[in-house]
């Protein structure tokens, strides 16, 4: 078994439970908007930057995988809201 593989299993794991975790939010939490998410995902790029005690990489690839579930949320959420169906559920014809 390469050395690596335990880096992928563990980003995919953080990256799945997050992005469960963010839509389940979305669902039951109305108050929860993108600029939300948004927040979280600034305050992630921060953590990712502030490294100079040396977390580790386990730590490494939490935050890696908790942006990129991030990132693909808040994507996903804009692409839905931009679909011509959800604009017409939006703007109903006269």
């Amino acid at each position: 078994m390469p050395l690596s593989d335990w880096k992928e299993r563990k980003f995919d794991h953080v990256y799945r439970s997050c992005l469960d975790s963010l839509r389940r939010q979305r669902r039951m939490d109305p108050s929860f908007t993108p600029e939300t998410a948004r927040g979280v995902l600034e305050h992630l790029y921060v953590q990712e930057g502030n490294d100079w005690t040396g977390r580790g990489e386990v730590q490494d690839i939490q935050i890696e995988a908790s942006i990129a579930a991030y990132e693909r949320f808040l994507a996903d959420w804009a692409a839905e809201s931009a679909s011509p169906e959800n604009k017409e559920s939006l703007c109903p014809s006269k």
